[in-house]
This record gives structure tokens, sequence and C-alpha cells, in this order.
């Protein structure tokens, strides 16, 4: 069995599972695909994942906070909308997911 214990490693534990989580959804990969190249509003990336697949807005933004939420993707800015709520512009935080297993102060054993 094994046990988790505090202090050394268990904040690269929490980051690691906070990242497999949000990526286990192909749902999420095909969001990641859609703004690999630039920032899009909520509107474009909803049209962007229809080609796709099928996807409501609420889905999307269920998606886009768990993304959000493990540091992949942020909001740039907002886009206004004629006669409208402004819309959310997303982008790509991270590109490439790098995970140390141990803490710089243990060593670097790469």
């Amino acid at each position: 069995m094994c046990m988790h214990r505090d202090g050394a490693g268990s904040e690269n534990f929490r980051r690691f599972r906070k990242i497999v989580r949000a990526l286990h959804c192909p749902t999420r990969w095909l969001i990641i695909e859609c703004l690999k190249d630039r920032e899009m509003s909520t509107r474009e990336l909803l049209d962007c994942l229809l080609e796709k697949e099928k996807v409501t807005m609420t889905a999307l933004y269920y998606h886009l906070s768990e993304l959000k939420n493990a540091g992949i993707v942020e909001i740039s800015g907002y886009m206004e909308e004629k006669g409208g709520a402004p819309q959310k512009v997303w982008r790509l935080k991270l590109k490439k997911v790098e995970i140390p297993l141990v803490d710089d102060d243990e060593g670097d054993r790469s």
C-alpha cells in the first residue's frame, strides 16, 4: 500500500494530479488544439469545437474552467459584443507540461 506523506514532493503530486484530471477528457484536448496557434473568444472556441464534436456552451464553460484551474489556459482579455456582454478571450498558458519528481533542493537526477 502506498502511503501519502506531507512534505517533500507533495506539492508536485498535487500539481500532477490537477493536470492529469484536467487532461483526462478528449474535449479538453480539442480545446487545446483550437488554441494552439492563437487566442480565441468563447464563441470562436465553440465554433471550432462544433467542427469536431457536438458540445454546448455550458459544457464548454465547464471544460474551460477545469483547464483554467489546472493552469493550462487563461483569460487574456475580453471582446466587446454588440448589444451583449463582453466575451472572454482565451489563450494557452502552457504548451508543454513538466512535472518535477523531486524539489530542486533535493538534487537534480534527470
